[in-house]
């Protein structure tokens, strides 16, 4: 990455060079800033800690209580972090032009390597990570949620009869509609659609549908969250070179 010279270039606001990193691709950079961040916010505390273990006058209980609390400490801070996945709205910055291009590769685009996950050394790391895994990856969690539902209804037959009960209810709809030309009775195009609509939320209600498509919804969104809070974020496309 190469920057132009410009003797401004130390005053860029921290927001404005997030932004331009984002806009640009550098998602790998910002992802690392983000990091770079937290690991230097955590190292007063370590240092404080440290020093007060080796005064002069502390003794061994007082180094074992300082390692064993900022054990603690660091997990309670893990906690913190993992705890903060369940309030993040992962669907805020998605739009439809996320599902509209091609699905990135299953071996090496999502699943990647081991080096690819990392914990996230914060919430606001875990909460950029989220937003811009889902973004890129939204074709991948719609393939994931269409096997988790077919699982579902694979073990759950009943609910696999009902599904298949509501398609044959409409499409029979539509053949009588063709059929009747229900265009020319409005009236009774919509009672028809009426009693319909009545029928087929009966049929997903007493099947057990929308436990099976609610079992595929909860497994579909915690590996979602998971697995998009654990990825490390990599360049979204190919930055250009300066000259």
């Amino acid at each position: 990455m190469a920057f132009s010279p410009n003797p401004l270039s130390l005053s860029v606001p921290d927001p404005a060079f997030e932004s331009w990193l984002r806009d640009s691709g550098y998602l790998d950079l910002l992802d690392h800033r983000t990091s770079a961040a937290a690991a230097a916010a955590a190292v007063p505390a370590s240092s404080s800690s440290s020093s007060a273990a080796a005064a002069p006058s502390s003794a061994s209980d007082d180094v074992v209580s300082s390692i064993t609390g900022g054990f603690f400490a660091s997990l309670l801070s893990r906690l913190l972090t993992l705890s903060s996945l369940l309030t993040i709205n992962p669907f805020s910055k998605l739009s439809a032009d996320d599902f509209s291009g091609d699905t990135p590769p299953w071996t090496t685009g999502f699943f990647g390597a081991c080096d690819s996950y990392s914990f996230p050394a914060s919430s606001q790391q875990a909460r950029m990570r989220v937003h811009e895994n889902i973004k890129r990856f939204a074709r991948n969690y719609a393939t994931l949620f269409i096997v988790f539902f077919a699982c579902a209804l694979y073990q759950m037959p009943l609910a696999l009869v009902g599904l298949l009960a509501s398609l044959a209810l409409w499409e029979l709809f539509k053949y009588c509609s063709d059929r009747w030309e229900f265009d020319r009775h409005p009236s009774a195009r919509k009672l028809v659609i009426g009693i319909g609509q009545c029928a087929t939320a009966v049929l997903l209600t007493f099947l057990n549908v929308q436990m099976a498509l609610f079992s595929a919804l909860a497994v579909s969104y915690s590996v979602m969250l998971l697995h998009a809070g654990f990825r490390k974020l990599t360049p979204s496309k190919k930055p250009s070179r300066g000259r």
